[in-house]
C-alpha cells in the first residue's frame, strides 16, 4: 500500500512545506535521495564482489559446496562483518569435517581474511564512501560508532545516517559561507552600496 500510494503521500507532504523555502527543502531531500541511492549502488557492487571472491576462493580450496557457501556469505555481507562471520563459521565446519587436516582450514581462513581486508580497506571506503560523498575515514568511523552506540542496528544504519548528516552539513556550510555572519558587515554593506550605484 505504501508503494501504491507513494506519489499521493509525497504530494501531501509537499503541501506542508513552507512556501518560501519549499524549493530549498526539495533540493535537500533530492540530495539525500541521490546520496542514499549511491550508497545502495556502491553496497551492491561490494556485495557482488564479495560473493564472487568468496565463491571462487572457496572453490579453489576444494571445499565441498564452496561456491554456494561463498556466494551466500557474499550476498549477506550487506551487514558489515555478519556475512563474513556466518560464511566463515560454515566454511570452517565443512572444512574440518571434509579434510580432517589443518592446511585446507588455513586456506579457508585466508580466503575470508583477504576478502575482509579488501572489503574493509578498499572497496567499502572507495565505492560506498565515494558514492555517498564521505571520506574513507568517516565511513570507518561511522561503522564503528554506529556499532558501539546502537549495536547491530547501528551498523546497518551507520552509512546512510552519516551520508544524510553529510548532505545537511554541506548545505549549512554553503549557507554559512554566503551569509553576512561569515562575510562580515562591511562586505555586505559594500556589496549593497555597489548594487545601488
Amino acid at each position: 500500500y505504501l508503494l501504491r500510494d507513494w506519489d499521493v503521500i509525497i504530494a501531501k507532504i509537499d503541501q506542508w512545506l513552507p512556501r518560501d523555502h519549499a524549493e530549498t527543502v526539495r533540493g535537500i531531500i533530492r540530495s539525500i535521495d541521490e546520496t542514499i541511492a549511491g550508497f545502495v549502488r556502491g553496497q551492491g557492487i561490494v556485495i557482488l564482489f564479495l560473493a564472487a571472491f568468496y565463491g571462487i576462493g572457496l572453490t579453489l580450496t576444494g571445499l565441498d559446496f564452496g561456491l554456494l557457501i561463498g556466494i551466500g556469505a557474499g550476498l549477506i555481507s550487506f551487514v558489515p562483518y555478519f556475512g563474513m562471520l556466518i560464511g566463515l563459521a560454515i566454511s570452517l565446519t565443512v572444512a574440518v569435517v571434509q579434510f580432517g587436516e589443518w592446511a585446507p582450514v588455513v586456506f579457508v581462513l585466508a580466503v575470508f581474511g583477504s576478502g575482509q581486508i579488501v572489503e574493509s580497506f578498499y572497496l567499502t571506503p572507495k565505492l560506498v564512501g565515494g558514492s555517498v560523498g564521505l571520506h574513507a575515514l568517516w565511513v570507518i568511523f561511522a561503522l564503528m560508532a554506529g556499532g558501539a552506540l546502537f549495536g547491530f542496528t547501528g551498523v546497518l544504519l551507520a552509512i546512510p545516517v552519516a551520508a544524510t548528516i553529510g548532505v545537511l552539513v554541506r548545505f549549512f556550510l554553503i549557507r554559512y559561507l554566503e551569509s553576512a555572519l561569515y562575510l562580515g558587515r562591511n562586505t555586505t554593506a559594500s556589496i549593497s552600496d555597489a548594487e545601488e550605484k
